[in-house]
């Protein structure tokens, strides 16, 4: 579709997209061309978002993202929001490990982290707040996916599977079988999945209605891992900030957390 055929929504979207993790700062060329706009409409259409606040112009001339969508951006249920009811659960997970702790949501095939604790002396993860990766490459992805639907898991295992290391699994029927594992233990356990020297424990949280709302996990070496050990540490965690959001534990809802 060309850039004149797209709507003004379109147009706009364009626009906020161009920026990502990569590309924190853009000048106005590097908007246009990362948007697939002309010159003169994206300098349209920054002009409009720079006024309303949704991006900041800086002194050398770049544009960032606006304090005015974090403001938005806080305003979603599964972000600052779950955030904030997680937290302490999150920091005592992290005192007692004293590892990489991490919260997720699922959001289409990929697990977005929205909270992230992380010590001087823990293994160096490619995680920061608001990062993707693909649901089956992570723990908290796993204990995300193994709660969905079957038809959603059914077409996630028959989609490409991405290999970070030779340890990634990308052999459906693999895959399938730690679901499986997963939903039985009410944990998952990812090892050297994105990197080759760590490993994650994850736990599902559930919401008020008892489905699956969002994955907590802590990320230690893979060498020094005493999953056994882990394993009740984080369902603890989970199952605090399931409480926390309002969930009854019953027979309904499979392995408590």
């Amino acid at each position: 579709m060309t850039a004149a055929a797209r709507s003004a929504p379109d147009r706009l979207l364009a626009v906020l997209a161009a920026f990502d993790h990569g590309h924190p700062a853009l000048s106005l060329t590097d908007i246009s061309r990362r948007a697939g706009l002309t010159l003169t409409t994206a300098h349209r259409l920054v002009g409009a978002l720079t006024a309303w606040g949704a991006l900041e112009r800086d002194t050398d001339g770049f544009y960032h993202v606006g304090l005015r969508l974090w403001e938005l951006a806080a305003l979603a249920p599964r972000g600052l929001a779950l955030r904030q009811v997680a937290l302490p659960y999150l920091e005592d997970l992290y005192e007692a490990t004293h590892e990489n702790v991490q919260l997720a949501v699922r959001d289409g095939s990929d697990v977005v982290y929205i909270e992230w604790l992380s010590g001087r002396s823990a293994v160096g993860v490619q995680i920061r707040v608001g990062a993707r990766w693909p649901l089956h490459a992570t723990g908290v992805g796993l204990a995300l996916l193994a709660h969905e639907t079957p038809g959603f898991q059914r077409d996630y295992c028959a989609g490409p599977l991405t290999s970070f290391t030779p340890y990634t699994v990308t052999d459906p029927d693999r895959l399938r079988r730690s679901l499986a594992e997963v939903r039985r233990t009410g944990a998952a356990v990812s090892s050297r999945q994105v990197t080759d020297d760590a490993l994650s424990v994850a736990a599902p949280v559930r919401g008020a209605t008892g489905q699956v709302a969002a994955a907590v996990s802590v990320v230690v070496p893979e060498a020094d891992a005493q999953v056994p050990v882990l394993v009740p540490a984080v369902r603890l965690a989970a199952r605090g900030i399931s409480r926390a959001l309002g969930w009854q534990p019953d027979r309904t809802t499979g392995p408590a957390v």
